[in-house]
């Protein structure tokens, strides 16, 4: 595929930016052997490219296993960036609606989405983008009867662990404080990996050779009207 940047952008933003890299790879950056190949150029006309995976591929396969299992698929987007925990925030307001309006789709159903979002690390904790975003989600869902979440790096690796991501059930919460946890003290260090560790919630699938960015899936199950709302669980940090 055709690349308009040159070896000599890249030294540009390793200048400014003050960034150290290995010799060889600066050599091949200073030498400009590194260079790709550039818009025009007359080789291209004889290849032929062809995307075998994408994000949209992937929640496409996971819209049809739902509906074999009876779930209503919503694909909101493969391409949904920003911090994780706003994100989190974001689509938990979706799947609340979704569990006591029926808006804007009905349950059961299961939301779907991809994209990669970012972690700003505060803390010093164990964690990745997807068990930052299932750990958010959590706590803004509060144990809301019949939504479960499962999130998880596609290549198997969430952030530097060897833990592709994890579950998110109704009694996440509740289990958490069980055991001395407390969620958004864990959330603050960015300890996601720690937390659903101890719950036993960690989802561990080894390296899938593949990566077509993050995958994340809200399944709302619908809402017994005699549970009340949250699980009966009490408002704790």
């Amino acid at each position: 595929m055709a690349d308009p940047s040159t070896c000599a952008d890249a030294l540009g933003i390793l200048r400014r930016h003050a960034i150290d890299i290995p010799p060889r790879a600066l050599a091949l950056l200073e030498s400009g052997e590194g260079e790709t190949l550039k818009p025009g150029d007359p080789r291209l006309p004889a290849i032929e490219t062809r995307f075998v995976a994408t994000p949209q591929l992937a929640l496409e396969a996971a819209a049809e296993v739902a509906r074999g299992a009876g779930l209503r698929p919503f694909i909101l987007g493969d391409a949904i960036e920003g911090e994780a925990r706003d994100v989190a925030r974001t689509l938990a307001g979706i799947a609340l609606q979704v569990a006591r309006r029926g808006q804007p789709v009905a349950a059961p159903c299961v939301l779907l989405s991809g994209g990669e979002t970012t972690v700003t690390v505060r803390g010093r904790g164990r964690g990745g983008r997807n068990v930052e975003f299932l750990l958010a989600l959590a706590i803004a869902i509060h144990g809301e009867a019949g939504i479960h979440a499962i999130a998880g790096d596609t290549d198997g690796v969430d952030g530097q662990e060897e833990i592709a991501g994890a579950l998110l059930t109704p009694d996440t919460l509740a289990r958490a404080w069980a055991q001395g946890l407390k969620p958004r003290e864990r959330l603050d260090d960015n300890d996601g990996h720690g937390f659903f560790e101890a719950l036993g919630d960690a989802v561990i699938t080894g390296p899938t050779l593949t990566n077509v960015n993050d995958f994340r899936a809200i399944v709302i199950a619908g809402r017994d009207p005699a549970a009340g709302g949250s699980d009966g669980a009490s408002r704790r940090n």
